[in-house]
């Protein structure tokens, strides 16, 4: 069953966030029952004999004592994942109103991510950007580093919105682009951003930038985050409104039933050209609505991880 919208206004301590994420992640492993998906368990499958290298504390010593043969014991999932979290924090992803915008909603499925992948002894780092990168942490698995993690996304909500023309635009291909080149080994990337730049020119390098991300042989998991209803679909009431851009300041009078419809036709143009070329780059393109429960984050998150493995 879809767990209820939350009330990210309503978020005001690390402890909160980090409650919220927990039921979040409890939520959906509930309700996944008999799923065809694997890695949430942890229980124990089958023995293997012990390899020199491997940890003493999976040692089986009853069956020690009977065998007098060294078994450790295998659990559902071994796997150690290296999951790299990419949010894009520039103005556009304050929009569309404090406590409800596409920040917001990144922060809280990152969140959520982030505790599934800790759950599941997997290596988590998280990066922040905007023009450039702002935040880039370690990659572990510890509990320790989880709460840091969350620390660090709780100081996000936490910051006031950046005026309109702060000259913070979003650079994503610059930093994908460092990213490619700083990550070790084959990671598992998942990127949380509205991908909304100020021309082909752009988004062109942005697609470049994805490609050499898989050419580096990495897993990308793109989470396009809109408020679908006025982003995608122009649902403004038919009034005159300014609208101003959150990056440049740049304003604009007009009345939406004017531009409506080229509107609508220029973004599904927009979505469809980035999910072709994500699909011919193998890359995971979900789109993602800041109105709508994380459950499409959380599933599309398993689905990527069984072919990252």
């Amino acid at each position: 069953m879809p767990s209820p919208p939350l009330d990210l206004a309503a978020i005001r301590s690390f402890e909160n966030l980090e409650l919220l994420a927990r039921q979040l992640v409890d939520g959906f492993i509930t309700g996944l029952h008999q799923s065809p998906y694997h890695g949430f368990s942890v229980e124990f499958s089958e023995h293997r004999l012990y390899n020199s290298g491997d940890s003493t504390r999976h040692i089986d010593w009853k069956v020690f004592a009977r065998t007098d043969k060294v078994f450790v014991k295998r659990y559902e999932e071994e796997t150690n994942l290296r999951a790299y979290l990419l949010l894009d924090v520039s103005p556009s992803m304050y929009y569309p109103a404090p406590g409800h915008d596409k920040l917001r909603f990144s922060v809280l499925a990152a969140a959520a991510l982030t505790t599934l992948l800790q759950r599941q002894r997997d290596a988590v780092g998280l990066v922040t950007f905007a023009e450039q990168v702002e935040l880039q942490t370690p990659v572990r698995s510890t509990s320790a580093h989880r709460h840091t993690l969350l620390l660090a996304m709780q100081q996000l909500l936490e910051r006031p919105t950046p005026p309109a023309g702060a000259q913070r635009a979003t650079d994503v291909a610059g930093v994908l682009h460092t990213i490619a080149q700083q990550i070790p080994k084959r990671s598992l990337v998942v990127i949380f951003s509205d991908m909304l730049g100020r021309g082909a020119a752009e988004q062109e390098a942005a697609l470049a930038a994805l490609q050499h991300l898989r050419h580096q042989h990495h897993e990308v998991l793109l989470f396009h985050v809109l408020d679908r209803a006025t982003e995608a679909n122009f649902d403004f009431q038919d009034r005159p409104y300014i609208f101003e851009d959150m990056e440049t300041g740049q304003e604009i009078r007009l009345q939406p039933a004017q531009v409506r419809e080229q509107y609508r036709a220029a973004m599904r143009q927009f979505e469809e050209d980035l999910a072709l070329r994500c699909g011919q780059l193998k890359i995971d393109f979900v789109p993602v609505d800041v109105r709508e429960p994380f459950e499409k984050v959380l599933y599309a998150y398993l689905v990527k991880r069984g072919k990252a493995r």
